[in-house]
């Protein structure tokens, strides 16, 4: 059943005290709302990990980083035509700059049979002129070009 976190999936269970239900979250979670952890590790691959983005209204005071962060990355979904070579010329546009793509995954367009979004984790900041200039080059090749945002990493 979709809920609103993994935290208040625990909540849920623990509330209706049905007993045959369960949910997946943290040790905190369990320990805030007083459930019992059936099983730890329970991911298929150990490289997986949950991003959680913070968004901000445009006008809130950006955040203060506390640590100089190693790398930045930068998510994005775009959509290309659906025709031979549309891919291609769209991830050029990071070619040609030398920019190194972190992740790629596509996603089928609901109400459009067999064509795709890509959403996109590139290394590098959004504002950064070289990668502005690749996200430009984009937007001219694809139909739909939207940036999620930049954000530091810890690797």
């Amino acid at each position: 059943m979709p809920v609103h976190d993994t935290a208040g999936a625990v909540r849920l269970v623990v509330e209706q005290g049905r007993g045959d239900e369960a949910a997946i979250a943290s040790d905190n979670a369990a320990e805030i709302y007083g459930a019992r952890v059936l099983e730890r590790s329970i991911e298929d691959n150990a490289q997986n990990f949950t991003r959680f983005l913070l968004l901000l209204r445009p006008d809130a005071e950006p955040l203060q980083i506390r640590e100089a962060p190693r790398r930045w990355k930068t998510s994005l979904i775009f959509r290309a035509e659906n025709k031979p070579g549309a891919l291609f010329r769209a991830l050029g546009a990071f070619a040609i700059f030398n920019i190194d793509l972190s992740k790629i995954e596509s996603r089928p367009i609901e109400g459009r049979p067999w064509e795709y979004a890509f959403y996109l984790d590139i290394v590098g900041r959004a504002d950064d002129p070289t990668i502005a200039r690749a996200l430009a080059n984009l937007g001219e090749i694809s139909e739909m070009v939207k940036v999620f945002g930049s954000y530091p990493t810890r690797w």
